[in-house]
């Protein structure tokens, strides 16, 4: 049998688009070429000849399969044309870097590197950048560079044909469909977008580089460690020292600021928030680069399938929740509409408890809040506790969580919650006692991984591991990787009931919708949400929060509103 008889499948297209579009605008297609490789047709088409069709020139239906690598993009097309979808479609670069995941492929995961993994002939990486660049250019273009760019776009197609039949035998043809299908969602939530408020866009634009100066002179008021635009690590190491910080240390002893380690720490110490938020915004917006379209819409590709637990990975510059939390405010539904953040509470958590089956663990989750739960079931707070009466010990529970769902140890929780090392070595000794079943169940995967050298989601996403691991990572996987799965089906449940989802952000996502229909759409999202964590963890269903904005009304992330009020300060002082 032929590895194309074993996908059983009618007909089988390989497909390849070119196409060009400036930051956060939408593709414009340039040419499209398409082999079905059962019964050996070829199709290649301009501009125009796409232009002029209303459907696919290639089969679209239940017997038929697309084939693609990273499909968004082809998908992507499929939407400015207004041609329906694939009906099933296969990411060859997904099934890769599941194939991949965890090994470093020599070459990269990029359709060049598969090729050079498996060992078949590719165009070389500076030929390839050259085309690009020419198509980018947007044209005109002469008769001889369109032959090039057909050329060029054939030279992908022929590609998939010489990977698929390598790839065939290595991945689970049901799960590879499913990740297919969530592109699909990823395509329609790239395509829509995120509303921007553009006046304040440019305005911030317009006096970016002031902007930042201004921010340094006004943040380091309280801490008097910048000299200019430079941060002082002596300075730093000074002021935590004078605060009564025990700040996490290199082997050198130099404080570590690393992102996460300081955005630990500002959790930790509030105090420090402001220097973190200025920090982020001058590590990550040198520029303001944010990918915003002609139309005010934040759209930039959500890269499926980036991380190593199959969570996306969008650009940090580029995407708007990838940014530091204050500019988030740009975000701002327009006259009639408005957006909803919808997030599931405590995600990892109720996943960590469902998963491992521990009955103290579940209640904890249903209770509402799993924070305050532990603290009575461990007896460090009466059973008639709430968030007002023992807020501190919900806070130093809830860190131990954290902590545990991280891989944290007691010294790095110390430091997060201000305790001494023994204190926290008791919180975490707690958490062991509380849910002795999650603990067996943590520890086998950890056996797993060390025995198989590999872990799988429930829908099949691989990871392999080294021969030496780090066991933080292992624990954490099925929490994280699992909630990959989620958010992948509730994008698809989600999207093709008709949601308008803007964007997708680690376990939220972010949907749009006309006044008038605000209920529906909350309440279809919602479901979509409910449903796919009851598909992951075996009919249970986590719940989920929503935080609903309405025109004239902006989003504000409370943890950026002080910065984002310091900024507008000072673009009103700029403008005065």
């Amino acid at each position: 049998m032929s590895p194309y008889e074993q996908l059983g499948f009618r007909e089988i297209w390989c497909v390849d688009f070119e196409f060009y579009g400036g930051p956060g605008d939408l593709p414009e297609p340039v040419c499209m070429v398409a082999h079905e490789l059962v019964a050996g047709r070829k199709i290649r088409m301009w501009r125009d000849e796409l232009m002029s069709r209303r459907i696919p020139p290639y089969a679209t239906d239940d017997d038929c399969m697309f084939v693609s690598y990273s499909a968004t993009a082809e998908l992507g097309c499929h939407l400015v044309l207004g041609w329906p979808f694939p009906a099933n479609v296969l990411d060859l670069y997904a099934e890769f870097r599941c194939l991949t995941n965890g090994c470093s492929p020599p070459s990269g995961s990029g359709l060049l590197g598969a090729l050079i993994y498996f060992g078949l002939d590719s165009m070389g990486a500076g030929e390839k950048q050259s085309m690009r660049e020419l198509i980018l250019t947007g044209g005109p273009w002469s008769d001889e560079e369109r032959d090039a760019i057909l050329e060029y776009c054939e030279g992908d197609v022929r590609a998939l044909e010489r990977l698929l039949p390598k790839m065939v035998g290595k991945f689970s043809l049901p799960h590879a469909l499913l990740r297919g299908r969530y592109t699909k969602a990823a395509t329609r939530m790239e395509n829509t977008g995120v509303p921007i408020d553009m006046e304040a866009l440019e305005a911030l634009r317009a006096n970016w580089f002031e902007i930042q100066d201004r921010m340094i002179i006004e943040v380091d008021k309280g801490f008097g460690v910048y000299e200019g635009r430079t941060f002082k690590i002596d300075r730093w190491d000074d002021y935590v020292t004078r605060q009564g910080i025990r700040w996490p240390r290199l082997p050198s002893g130099k404080p570590n600021l690393q992102e996460a380690t300081f955005k630990d720490m500002a959790i930790a110490y509030p105090l420090i928030r402001s220097m973190h938020q200025l920090r982020s915004t001058l590590s990550k917006l040198k520029r303001l680069e944010l990918a915003v379209g002609a139309d005010g819409r934040n759209r930039c590709p959500l890269k499926c399938s980036r991380s190593s637990t199959n969570r996306n990975q969008p650009s940090s510059n580029k995407f708007i929740f990838t940014a530091p939390s204050w500019l988030r405010s740009l975000i701002k539904p327009g006259p009639g509409k408005g957006v909803a953040y919808i997030d599931w509470s405590q995600q990892e958590f109720g996943i960590a408890a469902f998963l491992s089956g521990d009955e103290n663990m579940m209640a904890a989750y249903l209770s509402g809040d799993p924070y305050l739960a532990f603290a009575i079931q461990a007896g460090a707070v009466p059973p008639g506790a709430t968030r007002e009466t023992h807020w501190r010990e919900r806070e130093k529970f809830k860190s131990c969580v954290l902590a545990v769902q991280y891989g944290m140890e007691a010294w790095s929780l110390a430091q997060r919650i201000g305790c001494t090392e023994y204190e926290a070595r008791e919180l975490l000794n707690l958490h062991r006692k509380t849910y002795p079943k999650f603990w067996k169940w943590s520890q086998a995967v950890l056996d797993h991984a060390e025995l198989r050298r590999k872990l799988w989601t429930t829908y099949g996403w691989y990871i392999h591991y080294p021969a030496t691991i780090n066991p933080r990572s292992v624990m954490n996987f099925p929490m994280q990787a699992n909630g990959a799965e989620m958010m992948r089906l509730a994008a698809c449940f989600g999207t093709e009931r008709g949601v308008r989802v803007c964007a997708p952000v680690h376990d939220a996502f972010l949907i749009e919708f006309e006044l008038a229909e605000e209920e529906e759409a909350i309440r279809t999202m919602q479901g979509a949400m409910q449903e796919a964590s009851a598909c992951v963890l075996g009919g249970y269903k986590l719940t989920t929060d929503v935080k609903v904005v309405r025109y004239p009304d902006r989003y504000m992330d409370k943890r950026g509103k002080t910065m984002w009020d310091l900024v507008w300060g000072i673009v009103g002082n700029l403008k005065g």
